[in-house]
């Protein structure tokens, strides 16, 4: 047992293989440590993630430790739950794999029927399963080079895991079929068809596909419309944390301290959905009479006025956000709040797995949910935002994977200012610089990711992972940045800079009692 540093909340317990690490996420389920807020499970690692006051330590790595089951324990068996999947063999891949593997096509999808399949663990997507067969033949090697989209219901197989892709997405697995089950449905309770332990048999034919019940939508008068706006506007707020067993990230806000600013300013609890804007320009019709406050980035103008961060609008008053001189994002509250229905416990919208809210174009309307709002305090001060042109430093704790990468490498990640690229989203800041390669062409098995973690790819470029964030990857992180900077990350416009720092150079977690 090895664990990594992530950050001073998070940790990586890197074991010997799947059995041991599914071994030791059933003792931790089973015999919870006081603290520990999330348990990731990927394929030879646990990312473990620890409630605000605790400490990823060497304290928690010990009791992790305690709890390690004796060499060669296998997960506990009980009652399983089977999930039968009706699909039809016609993937684009079946005459590979059948190769591969020495078969032929009948020999496969007859193999493949008889296999019994477990989730081991969720990652990649929302509803996307990691599943283990007691074939050893199907373990087959991704596709050299991964497609940009494969279909949603698509079978497909990768080293020693059979999934089930959830929705539209690349992917480098070998395709062998498809199936009209969906793994991920709102309606259903809860919406992963396949968690962790339960067992998939498949079978060939037709399924019975029942239509997923609609959200419901608000009711009555607007109080505000989208106008006009540059980029999709997104409800927001703190997140759906806890929901990795069935492979969902936590999203929220980028700018969280800007969203509680905006809430407070109104009246509003602090984690109320606001509306997260990009850029500009945004332009709002208020339907009525409403108050709301804008923090972050932007600057509201009525009719050329510039607005203070709270402010009142009368019937048909229309609100200007610019695009702002400096910032990325902006946030707008409602006094009362929006009237939007959660998912999944949260009103954020995860552009990624498209979870949540759908996105607001121009001609969305706003409904007001009229909840009691408290009194308006004074506004609280904004910090300075980058703009394009300046250098940001980002603090960084080195690892999980700084030691994928060599002295040289790692001082070359530190020592230069990574370009931030138009290319940035939600999901992460792409960074352009002089690359950082690895001359190996070892791959890392899936693991979790963190908030902040920073991939480097084959490429070479970095990839600063922010809140939409796929919950596991395959590239190795050389550092994640402090919980504390991740709003002053999503506030970076691109044309900026980014210089990271390391507080300490890398090393393991050592357990302490």
């Amino acid at each position: 047992m090895r664990f990594l540093p992530v950050g001073p909340r998070t940790l990586l317990v890197e074991l010997a293989g799947l059995d041991e690490t599914l071994a030791l996420f059933d003792a931790l389920l089973g015999d919870p440590i006081d603290g520990v807020a999330e348990i990731i499970p990927a394929a030879r690692t646990l990312m473990v993630r620890v409630a605000p006051g605790f400490a990823a330590d060497g304290a928690l790595a010990a009791t992790i430790q305690a709890r390690q089951p004796a060499p060669g324990t296998l997960r506990a068996e009980g009652p399983v739950e089977t999930v039968e999947i009706p699909m039809s063999y016609d993937g684009e891949d079946l005459a590979d794999v059948a190769a591969h593997m020495n078969l032929t096509v009948a020999e496969v999808i007859a193999a493949h029927q008889a296999a019994t399949w477990q989730v081991a663990f969720c990652g990649f997507a929302p509803g996307f399963a990691y599943m283990t067969g007691d074939d050893p033949r199907f373990d087959v090697p991704r596709r050299p080079a991964a497609r940009t989209r494969i279909p949603a219901g698509s079978v497909a197989l990768a080293a020693r895991f059979c999934g089930v892709y959830p929705q539209d997405t690349p992917g480098g697995w070998q395709l062998i079929g498809t199936t009209k089950v969906p793994m991920w449905d709102l309606s259903r309770d809860p919406p992963a068809l396949l968690r962790p332990g339960i067992r998939a048999r498949f079978v060939e034919g037709a399924a019975k596909v029942h239509p997923s019940a609609a959200i419901p939508e608000p009711q009555g008068q607007p109080a505000l419309t989208v106008v006009q706006t540059a980029f999709p506007i997104v409800f927001q707020d703190e997140g759906r944390p806890g929901q990795g067993g069935q492979g969902v990230s936590a999203s929220g806000a980028l700018d969280m301290g800007a969203m509680r600013r905006a809430n407070r300013a109104v009246g509003n609890p602090s984690d109320a959905p606001v509306l997260e804007i990009t850029l500009g320009p945004v332009r709002l019709r208020a339907e009525r009479p409403v108050t709301l406050a804008l923090t972050g980035a932007g600057r509201a103008t009525l009719d050329g006025q510039a607005l203070p961060t709270a402010f009142a609008l009368d019937a048909e008053d229309e609100v200007l956000i610019p695009p702002p001189a400096s910032g990325m994002r902006s946030y707008l509250a409602l006094r009362g709040g929006f009237d939007v229905a959660p998912v999944l416990g949260s009103a954020a919208t995860d552009t990624l797995a498209f979870v949540g809210p759908q996105a607001l174009t121009a001609g969305a309307r706003l409904y007001a949910a009229n909840r009691s709002a408290a009194a308006i305090g004074a506004p609280e001060d904004q910090p300075a935002l980058p703009k394009p042109g300046d250098t940001v430093e980002l603090p960084v704790t080195l690892g999980p994977r700084a030691d994928w990468f060599t002295p040289d490498m790692i001082a070359q990640f530190l020592s230069q200012d990574w370009l931030v690229t138009p290319q940035s989203s939600r999901v992460g800041i792409r960074l352009e610089g002089t690359a950082v390669t690895r001359n190996d062409a070892r791959e890392l098995p899936s693991e979790g990711t963190e908030t902040g973690a920073i991939q480097i790819p084959h490429s070479g470029q970095p990839v600063l992972f922010l809140a939409d964030h796929p919950l596991t990857g395959g590239y190795p992180v050389i550092a994640t940045l402090l919980p504390s900077a991740l709003d002053l990350a999503g506030q970076i416009p691109p044309g900026a800079r980014i210089r990271f720092t390391a507080a300490a150079p890398f090393q393991d977690i050592e357990a302490t009692p």
